[in-house]
């Protein structure tokens, strides 16, 4: 009887100490602002978004100078590990689509393991996985209470990575003279741009 009552005790103060932390999972949105490269280029119609033949070749016009922005939308999915009072280990699976408003489906997904404080502070860091390719996610945020209402506010950081193109070589011809020539086939590196999201979701607690 004494060792079932103690297991009962345990078990209610492990119970309370992972209330102390709130359980964050949700919908969210936000914004994804991309810095020069492959991804701004699509965003804002440069080059196709499928289309390695204007990715491998010469960029003309605005392609590769200029940033972007797009919105974003989806839901956190998350589950503890390590509760230790007023902090545990978290890990996050954050599903997004972006680019709707501009008439893309652009999607992502970033599976983070971090920490979460009593007080809303997290930090956490993994990969993410999207049409330009798998890098590393590096995010903080912070959780606004108001009253049984959470409010986490989250900044994400993906570097940008190196892309290859490989021309396999094509025949043109010379416009003025009518004259076939072969281009050789040849390679060409390019950057996907850096990206830092900032979203905000919603639940509500107990």
């Amino acid at each position: 009887m004494k060792k079932i009552t103690i297991l009962i005790c345990m078990i209610g103060l492990v119970t309370q100490a992972s209330a102390q932390v709130e359980k964050l999972s949700g919908p969210r949105m936000g914004v994804t602002m991309v810095t020069p490269g492959i991804l701004a280029s699509v965003i804002r119609g440069d080059v196709g978004l499928f289309d390695s033949d204007e990715l491998s070749e010469e960029w003309q016009g605005n392609a590769g100078q200029y940033g972007a922005a797009m919105f974003q939308y989806g839901w956190q999915f998350e589950s503890r590990f390590a509760d230790g009072g007023d902090i545990v280990g978290i890990v996050e699976w954050i599903a997004l689509v972006g680019g709707m408003e501009k008439g893309f489906f652009l999607p992502s997904l970033s599976s983070m393991v971090g920490l979460r404080t009593g007080k809303g502070f997290e930090i956490a860091m993994g990969p993410n996985l999207s049409l330009s390719g798998v890098s590393m996610v590096f995010g903080c945020g912070y959780n606004f209470k108001v009253g049984k209402l959470n409010l986490p506010i989250n900044i994400a950081y993906v570097p940008s990575i190196t892309r290859k193109y490989d021309n396999g070589g094509s025949w043109d011809y010379n416009e003025e003279t009518g004259e076939q020539f072969y281009i050789q086939p040849y390679t060409v590196e390019k950057e996907t741009g850096h990206r830092v999201t900032i979203t905000a979701g919603f639940n509500i607690g107990k």
